[in-house]
């Protein structure tokens, strides 16, 4: 890669490690064969219309970048029969977890990418996509460490890229900093328009909610959740 290139992917480490426990069988088994179905395969041609790449008719498409324990994917994608989900996390332990959930239930609307977001966003088409999820991405607290968050004017213009028109982009933390620093981000960026109208708004969780593990533990040590809403404009 050039430094060219580097500069505009900014190809910070927008994730930690990429494994924890060793794998059961079973899961390597599932990364080694259900995982290659599942994959959006970015050496192949981008299609036409992203509704094919599902194995069941999709009116919408939602990306969710980061999805950890997969709750809240797998939750939307039972829920929302006819939307095509595809979901991001590199983390090994966690894509396992998830595509064992995906092949017991016979989940057809969900793919997946095992690697680093800015690259599935890059190869997306303009305006495809309905809805972005960012749900409790890793804050990297520390001040040295905030070039590596994954909002940046960078990922902004991606997300508005594949954004179709007025297509919605969520960002969920129960890290102060990292929410002022969204809400500054897309305010400086201009192409988002927070649907905020009152504290209420971004202090309620999204209709449909189903928690998550991260939001349960902010609760357990006293942290409150900020759930924002922004439109492209």
């Amino acid at each position: 890669m050039t430094e060219q290139e580097r500069r505009t992917r900014s190809t910070e480490a927008f994730f930690g490690r990429r494994k924890g426990k060793p794998l059961r069988e079973q899961q390597v088994e599932r990364m080694e064969t259900v995982l290659p179905e599942l994959k959006v395969d970015l050496a192949s041609a981008v299609p036409a219309d992203l509704k094919s790449l599902f194995a069941v008719p999709v009116d919408k498409i939602r990306l969710e970048i980061g999805f950890g324990g997969g709750e809240h994917l797998v939750h939307r994608a039972r829920t929302n029969p006819t939307t095509g989900f595809i979901g991001v996390e590199p983390f090994v332990n966690s894509m396992a977890k998830l595509l064992a959930v995906v092949e017991v239930e016979g989940l057809k609307n969900i793919r997946v990418y095992d690697d680093d977001a800015t690259q599935l966003l890059d190869w997306l088409p303009e305006g495809q996509i309905d809805q972005i999820d960012l749900l409790y991405a890793d804050p990297w607290p520390k001040k040295k460490h905030w070039k590596r968050r994954f909002v940046s004017q960078v990922n902004l213009q991606r997300f508005h890229k594949v954004l179709k028109p007025e297509g919605i982009f969520c960002f969920a933390s129960d890290i102060d900093t990292y929410v002022n620093w969204t809400l500054q981000h897309c305010r400086d960026h201009g192409g988002f328009e927070w649907l905020a109208r009152n504290a209420s708004d971004w202090l309620t969780p999204y209709e449909g909610w189903p928690g998550t593990r991260y939001e349960a533990k902010a609760r357990r040590e006293g942290r409150s959740s900020a759930y924002l809403t922004f439109r492209k404009r």
